[in-house]
């Protein structure tokens, strides 16, 4: 069983409207997180953070925007879509990280933009606060999760993935077994032990 202490971070990722149903890029099954993540973050982790998808109106990723876009239009800075649901227990958010603002490429990583050139300050974040092992949680499995986890493994922090706090656009096992040839775990939530 797992009992986080001050060491450990819980990396709650984009579990945001637009990503839920009713959203403009919803991911199957999207909700089924929610109560999943709020229990978890009521464990003694040493800092819960979440990330959040914050991009302009024109973003790159757009393909409303830019023919070599993937997405549709999503999470635009300051609208509803990129809000957290109400359902989501955040008071014990520690700090929000917001990535995908640089109008030019996207970041599907809380750590750095896709280019890997910009850093949202997380790593340096978490060093601060002397965590050593994060666990992620969120939206969605194949992309920011997956990027989320594979930047927290190079940024030297032992790191895992929580499967049933995640949901992904196209499920398949593919996923785990990228994440675990990288260094990276794979557990549930009950593996946990949750006090009280």
């Amino acid at each position: 069983m797992i009992l986080p202490g001050s060491a450990d971070a819980l990396l709650i990722v984009d579990v945001q409207n637009d990503f839920l149903p009713g959203g403009a890029l919803p991911v199957p099954d999207a909700d089924d997180v929610i109560d999943v993540i709020n229990a978890l973050s009521q464990l003694p982790f040493g800092a819960v953070i979440a990330a959040q998808d914050w991009h302009p109106a024109d973003h790159c990723s757009f393909r409303s925007a830019h023919s070599a876009g993937l997405w549709p239009s999503h999470c635009v800075a300051g609208t509803w879509g990129a809000d957290f649901p109400e359902a989501l227990r955040t008071v014990s958010f520690a700090a929000i990280i917001r990535k995908g603002m640089r109008m030019e490429v996207d970041s599907y990583s809380a750590f750095f933009d896709n280019d890997g050139t910009y850093t949202t300050g997380l790593a340096a974040f978490l060093g601060q606060r002397g965590i050593r092992r994060v666990f992620v949680a969120g939206l969605a499995l194949d992309y920011c999760v997956m990027a989320t986890a594979l930047d927290a493994v190079k940024a030297g922090f032992e790191t895992f993935v929580i499967a049933d706090a995640c949901r992904a656009i196209v499920p398949e096992d593919a996923h785990e077994a990228r994440l675990r040839q990288a260094g990276v775990g794979i557990i549930v939530s009950d593996q946990f032990t949750f006090m009280g």
